[in-house]
């Protein structure tokens, strides 16, 4: 039993250093207070090991790199696994997170990353190669970036699918 839980604690050591990490979008954000104002740093943080596994985070620190800091701590916490289907994802999902609406359309191999600022950041970190990505209303970059992780939290392979509706996965329209 100690060797198993030895070598899952070393297999979890070498995805942690697998990880990648990219800064989505940093804000300077102020406090009023009675003598002024009090500045801090927002931070917006990707992770990804770019086999299917991504997560987002944010930190806020009254400097730049402790606020980066904790936005990839954060976003390690909250990492999730997401099918994919090839290079691209099983199917068609649309996420919403306030007014950030982000759709999410599987492309043909060779198509590449056709998406802009924080959805192509999560979506490489999560190692899809050819997506379309459309991202709607809001482009403020937490909401975008909540939204994306949303849609892909959506995401099922067939084989999920044929399980659930006790089919075929042949059945099963891709």
């Amino acid at each position: 039993m100690d060797d198993h839980h030895e070598r899952e604690i070393a297999s979890e050591e070498t995805q942690e250093l697998e990880l990648k990490d990219q800064v989505i979008s940093i804000r300077r954000v102020t406090k009023v207070v009675k003598g002024g104002k009090n500045l801090s740093f927002s931070a917006l943080a990707a992770v990804g090991n770019e086999k299917g596994m991504v997560g987002v985070g944010k930190g806020k620190a009254r400097e730049v790199p402790q606020a980066i800091a904790k936005a990839v701590e954060n976003a390690k916490k909250h990492l999730i696994r997401l099918p994919l289907a090839g290079t691209t994802i099983p199917h068609l999902v649309r996420g919403e997170d306030g007014a950030g609406t982000v759709i999410l359309r599987p492309a043909s191999p060779g198509t590449g990353v056709i998406a802009g600022g924080a959805v192509r950041v999560i979506v490489v970190l999560a190692g899809i190669r050819d997506i379309l990505t459309k991202s709607i209303r809001s482009n403020n970059p937490f909401s975008v970036a909540n939204a994306t992780l949303k849609a892909l939290k959506k995401l099922k392979s067939p084989e999920e699918i044929s399980e659930k509706r006790g089919k075929m996965k042949e059945g099963i329209r891709q």
